[in-house]
């Protein structure tokens, strides 16, 4: 039976052992919602789900394994019915210059960040679909939609979350299904600790742009603007909204990086405007 506003949703969340993850689900299960929690380690959820025996249920999923994608979700769904909210959160950062970057970290970070948000969207959407509602959010970055130095690969991986979000969307929206790519600027989650990798060259002539720039997201760990709390708040204030939105930035840094990305790309598409349509045949 399709979840309405007012009745409690059943969501599933990748990554909740720390970060945005972990606030939402905690948030979530006290309002008396029902919640799927996942982590790689079950062992470090199981706190989040303890006292909610009916609706709480913690499982054991490493994104980039497809048998155990399948198997969580068939098994939340088993539990709870269904599965009204997918929040695609699992991922991690990586820091290096695109010149020292090393092929085997980048690729598997990919396997995180995009290609297992991918494997769980599409085990999750047939029961959605044959409902005819749900929404999914994808957990994205300001670095989605701008990317600097040393987070390059990193934000690749983004750009892509963002272009499979736009392109879902479109999809099934006919369908009732909503989809919302989340950009945050800098919050004070995991990512910048002990859940960043660093590329193991350092190249002397990338010193004061993506070494700068390492330099500096290792020095803001923990005293970032970003309240995880009010980021969570602002996701379920979107599911419960009648037309969410297809993107939506947090934190103020993020939002006036936004700004300031459209406003550069507006200016330089009206400053290039005649060599860009002057490639077309003549009519």
């Amino acid at each position: 039976m399709a979840s309405d506003k007012n009745s409690s949703r059943v969501w599933f969340i990748t990554g909740s052992s720390t970060g945005f993850g972990r606030v939402l689900a905690e948030i979530l299960l006290k309002r008396g919602e029902r919640v799927a929690v996942t982590a790689r380690n079950p062992n470090q959820i199981q706190d989040l789900v303890a006292g909610y025996k009916d609706t709480g249920l913690a499982l054991a999923l490493d994104v980039t394994q497809p048998q155990q994608v399948v198997a969580a979700v068939a098994e939340a769904e088993k539990f709870f019915g269904q599965i009204d909210v997918l929040v695609n959160n699992a991922g991690y950062g990586y820091l290096a210059s695109v010149e020292e970057g090393e092929e085997a970290e980048v690729r598997a970070m990919f396997d995180t960040n995009f290609f297992g948000l991918i494997a769980v969207t599409q085990a999750v959407l047939p029961g959605m679909r044959a409902r005819r509602t749900g929404h999914i959010l994808n957990i994205g970055s300001i670095g989605g939609l701008v990317a600097n130095p040393s987070t390059g690969y990193y934000s690749a991986t983004k750009f892509a979350v963002e272009a499979i979000s736009e392109s879902l969307a479109k999809e099934v929206e006919p369908l009732g299904i909503w989809v919302t790519a989340i950009e945050p600027g800098p919050f004070r989650t995991d990512w910048a600790g002990r859940s960043l990798k660093v590329a193991k060259a350092s190249i002397a002539d990338y010193a004061e742009t993506a070494g700068s720039r390492s330099r500096q997201i290792n020095e803001r760990s923990g005293k970032q603007p970003g309240d995880p709390v009010r980021a969570a708040e602002a996701m379920i204030t979107i599911v419960e909204a009648d037309q969410p939105p297809r993107n939506l930035f947090l934190g103020k840094i993020a939002f006036d990086m936004a700004r300031e990305k459209l406003s550069y790309l507006s200016k330089s598409i009206d400053q290039w405007q005649a060599l860009s349509v002057g490639a077309d045949f003549p009519d």
